[in-house]
């Protein structure tokens, strides 16, 4: 989390505690991945925990860069793909399920990319105010168009997907990324992943819609076979 290592380590039980109850209302095999992306934000502000503590003491390297690339490797090498995914194995529409395989492609490709920079490449976390900015030597020719593809397998599989307040999700997320991208660009990594992980709320009120109106539907069914 953006603010400190106490604020991360706090975030990190609220949202893996959502996370949990997200995964409990799972009522099938195809919405586990969805289910799980809060208790991956808590993963993943946890791991930035263990960044904030680590990078003032020099005798805590190895912790450091650990938890920086465990950070990262949710955030650049997961998260891309993890987003269309989800959505395309709930979706049922075959239409969007054609269009949604085009997007988790396209996430698939990303994250082999950020794969290769994150094992290439040097970076460089350090702590700015009450912001953690990850530089790295990505190349810099590639950064706007990677982080475009970023945007769009990530917000637009949302908009796309016939689940009932995937919208609501969508748009919060590009919300959340419009103000981190227009007041905390130097630390957009960090900041954006926080937003992300605040909404996870969301992921547990649609799950959770899902799961009462699955018992209803379940509930009429067995009402209408006959006795």
């Amino acid at each position: 989390m953006c603010f400190s290592a106490e604020a991360s380590f706090a975030g990190s039980v609220i949202i893996s505690a959502i996370g949990i109850a997200t995964i409990r209302k799972v009522h099938n095999p195809s919405q586990i991945i969805f289910a799980s992306i809060p208790l991956f934000f808590g993963v993943q502000q946890f791991a930035e925990g263990l960044v904030w503590m680590s990078l003032p003491n020099p005798d805590a390297v190895v912790i450091q860069k650990f938890a920086t690339y465990l950070f990262l490797i949710m955030a650049d090498f997961l998260w891309p793909m993890m987003i269309p995914l989800a959505v395309l194995f709930m979706e049922k529409n075959q239409k969007k399920r054609r269009i949604l395989q085009g997007f988790a492609v396209a996430g698939i490709l990303l994250s082999l990319y950020y794969a290769f920079c994150l094992l290439t490449y040097n970076i460089y976390p350090q702590i700015s105010g009450y912001h953690i900015q990850y530089k790295t030597d990505f190349p810099k020719t590639l950064g706007l168009i990677a982080f475009a593809i970023y945007l769009i397998v990530t917000i637009t599989p949302l908009f796309v997907s016939s689940i009932q307040r995937t919208h609501l999700l969508g748009a919060l997320m590009f919300l959340s990324c419009l103000v981190t991208a227009i007041f905390f660009r130097q630390y957009l990594t960090s900041v954006w992943c926080f937003f992300a992980a605040i909404i996870s709320g969301v992921i547990f009120w649609i799950l959770s819609d899902s799961k009462k109106k699955f018992a209803f539907d379940k509930l009429n069914l067995l009402k209408a076979v006959p006795i």
